[in-house]
């Protein structure tokens, strides 16, 4: 089971991208990537907490390696937004950290 620490690190970072989402599409037109960030980083967190129900170790580990493809994705998309100057460098360092933490 996954333990308390990357469960609250995995929330964190969802209401993290959350923000990002919203500040982003306040501040600018809406984007198709714009949302693919908030999808990846928030499944995350919602698929360690599906691997807390796990059926078997093999279902759990099947459920963290999906949560580890959305991290990998969401970091995709977190360089896409700073590359293309939707991110400042600022808000890309602290939200970037925070992703290559899992």
């Amino acid at each position: 089971m996954p333990n308390d620490i990357v469960k609250e690190k995995s929330f964190s970072f969802a209401v993290r991208v959350v923000h990002l989402y919203k500040n982003l599409c306040a501040e600018k037109k809406k984007f198709v990537f714009f949302k693919q960030v908030l999808r990846s980083g928030t499944a995350i967190g919602a698929m360690i907490r599906e691997a807390e129900q796990a059926k078997s170790k093999a279902d759990f580990a099947h459920k963290m390696s999906i949560a580890l493809k959305e991290a990998n994705e969401t970091e995709y998309w977190l360089l896409l937004l700073h590359r293309t100057e939707y991110l400042e460098t600022t808000a890309f360092d602290s939200i970037h950290w925070m992703s290559s933490s899992f």
